[in-house]
């Protein structure tokens, strides 16, 4: 038996929730998400809360109802804060450098290694040896 699926998701007043059957869409100031949860689980938003519960009482079905709770839950956070990884090069000679929708990379290689990024990420690099990576799924 899933604890985590037990545990409620309180919405924040600035993000629009809409459960359509299986459909949940979440939508907030850094975006809009959306996911389709397993048939197994039924989700339920009322009053500000978003509540996750198994269609069954086995383990398989508290299983589904967890990992759809904790998704759920990250795209509440995703929509309102958004998520933020900050990554340091360390070595002689790293250093990164963001232009446009590109992050250029020299890690020692004979050539520099270049990247190209994906929608809905923002990549900033601060300084020389220091990369964001942001944005509103953590996924």
């Amino acid at each position: 038996m899933s604890r985590i699926a037990k545990s409620p998701i309180t919405v924040a007043s600035g993000i629009e929730v809409k459960v359509d059957g299986q459909s949940v869409t979440t939508t907030g100031s850094k975006g809009t998400l959306e996911m389709t949860v397993h048939p197994d689980v039924t989700v339920q938003f009322e009053d500000g809360i978003l509540s996750v519960k198994p269609n069954e009482e086995t383990k398989q079905s508290w299983a589904h109802a967890g990992t759809a709770r904790a998704l759920l839950n990250n795209m509440v956070v995703g929509c309102s804060d958004g998520f933020e990884k900050r990554l340091n090069l360390i070595g002689v000679g790293y250093r990164a450098q963001a232009q446009g929708k590109k992050l250029t990379l020299n890690l020692g290689f004979s050539h520099p290694v270049e990247y190209e990024v994906p929608e809905g990420i923002t990549i900033e690099t601060p300084s020389n040896t220091e990369v964001v990576v942001s944005g509103s799924e953590k996924q």
